[in-house]
């Protein structure tokens, strides 16, 4: 049996960037933002319908949302959906550590 020779590439840690996506920073926030969003409702027990009135959404879209289907949000309702679960959310702008581009990224 022959080996195929691998050629194995370390990530730069944003998928959707090491995919060729437009604008792949906003993706992976917005990925980060339904990822909590999906932790939560999962951590309080909540089926979908409940989940849905409380978000203002139908259960369907709350289906499509928590399947990865988030591209028509914008990262302003993810953040409004994260305040219906009862969650503070915090903006902090800040200078960086070094002199390479600015980042987005979320923390709990």
């Amino acid at each position: 049996m022959k080996t195929k020779k691998v050629k194995i590439e370390r990530g730069s840690g944003n998928v959707f960037a090491d995919l060729g996506c437009p604008d792949a920073e906003t993706h992976l926030l917005k990925a980060e933002l339904v990822t909590r969003i999906d932790k939560i409702i999962r951590q309080r027990g909540l089926k979908q319908v409940e989940a849905a009135r409380l978000l203002g959404l139908s259960q369907p879209d709350v289906s499509r949302l928590l399947q990865g289907s988030f591209r028509e949000y914008s990262v302003e309702r993810l953040l409004r959906l994260l305040t219906a679960l009862g969650r503070n959310v915090e903006i902090v702008i800040r200078e960086p550590r070094s002199q390479r581009q600015g980042r987005l990224s979320i923390r709990a």
